[in-house]
């Protein structure tokens, strides 16, 4: 008789070819992690060995965040750079698209947005400076070693994205925003465009570098995640960013302090000192802090607009409009020269 005791596949028709292509006809049931707006992710276990699985939202194109394939590009790239990722075992073009790879033991928590582990803070604050120390390794990989490994992949490198692209963008998304939720903003976007830095040398970027994309088994990073957005750019967008989640002050309402948490200035010199050089990233660092700041206002800011259309109904969404002016007061306390 057929067991009736085993889960059934979360896709029957993914998990066909996934078997198929990994050659593992008697693997576990093919098992939802995680569904959002980046692709689904599954675990499917073959031979006692845990796989996660990312594949192409049924009905969706692979553009943009959907595109998983482009993930497993950077991550076959980074293999043996000694930036911890997962290592890519298979991948499917064929549509949707889809790609394995080895499952990473750990957790990833933001602290200041998610209860931190351990006692004060202490755990959490051992962590974020071996984040910066993965930064700093991730910036280190050569340029023309990234363009070749995503290459060799069978991926197309992307252009190269400055500060004033970055603004660029992340303007669009703050003007999107209706004006009642981000008071305060147009003249901060104003003093950033008067004040765009001259980029420097271009690295491999993560684009949302941070402790909740980062597992850790312990204090121990087992796996940089979460790869949608990745380009090439100015490391300082990376550090700024960063830098964001070091103090739950500009997240009112949705976050806490955390004590003992490195500030941003402790965190760029620990990246420095692992990265083995200081690549620009002592220059215009305010600008780029600031840049962080209005970045995390415009992404809540949009959040909040698509959940009062109908769009994405969402009622904590509603928690953000605090959080979205004391990131932009922050922002312009920063340019200032005045403290976070």
């Amino acid at each position: 008789m057929p067991r009736t005791d085993v889960p059934p596949d979360a896709d029957p028709q993914l998990a066909a070819r996934v078997r198929a292509e990994l050659g593992a006809d008697a693997s576990g049931p093919l098992t939802v992690l995680e569904g959002g707006r980046s692709g689904l992710t599954y675990r499917i276990d073959v031979d006692g060995h845990p796989l996660v699985v990312k594949a192409v939202p049924p009905g969706r194109e692979p553009v943009g965040r959907n595109d998983v394939l482009r993930q497993s590009y950077v991550l076959s790239t980074l293999a043996g750079t000694g930036v911890p990722v997962p290592a890519v075992v298979a991948s499917d073009a064929e549509p949707p698209g889809w790609f394995a790879m080895e499952f990473a033991p750990g957790e990833a928590l933001e602290p200041v947005l998610e209860p931190a582990p351990g006692p004060d803070g202490v755990l959490s604050r051992t962590r974020m400076l071996a984040a910066a120390r993965v930064l700093g390794a991730l910036h280190a990989v050569a340029l023309d070693v990234a363009t070749d490994g995503i290459a060799a992949a069978g991926g197309t490198p992307p252009e190269v994205s400055g500060p004033a692209d970055e603004l660029e963008q992340w303007t669009r998304t703050m003007e999107a925003v209706p004006a009642d939720l981000r008071p305060g903003a147009a003249e901060l976007l104003e003093c950033l465009a008067a004040t765009v830095p001259a980029p420097v040398e271009p690295v491999l970027v993560h684009g949302d570098f941070r402790l909740g994309n980062l597992l850790c088994d312990g204090a121990r990073p087992t796996a940089l995640i979460d790869w949608e957005i990745w380009g090439l750019g100015d490391p300082r967008v990376d550090l700024g960013w960063f830098g964001v989640f070091t103090d739950g002050a500009v997240f009112p309402g949705v976050g806490s302090a955390v004590s003992g948490l490195p500030d941003e200035d402790e965190l760029a010199q620990v990246y420095r000192e692992a990265r083995g050089t200081d690549g620009g990233t002592g220059e215009a660092v305010p600008w780029f802090r600031a840049l962080g700041r209005l970045k995390m206002a415009a992404i809540m800011g949009h959040n909040l607009r698509r959940h009062r259309e109908g769009r994405h109904h969402d009622p904590v969404q509603e928690q953000l409009p605090p959080t979205i002016l004391a990131l932009i007061r922050s922002a312009g306390s920063v340019l200032d020269g005045a403290p976070a």
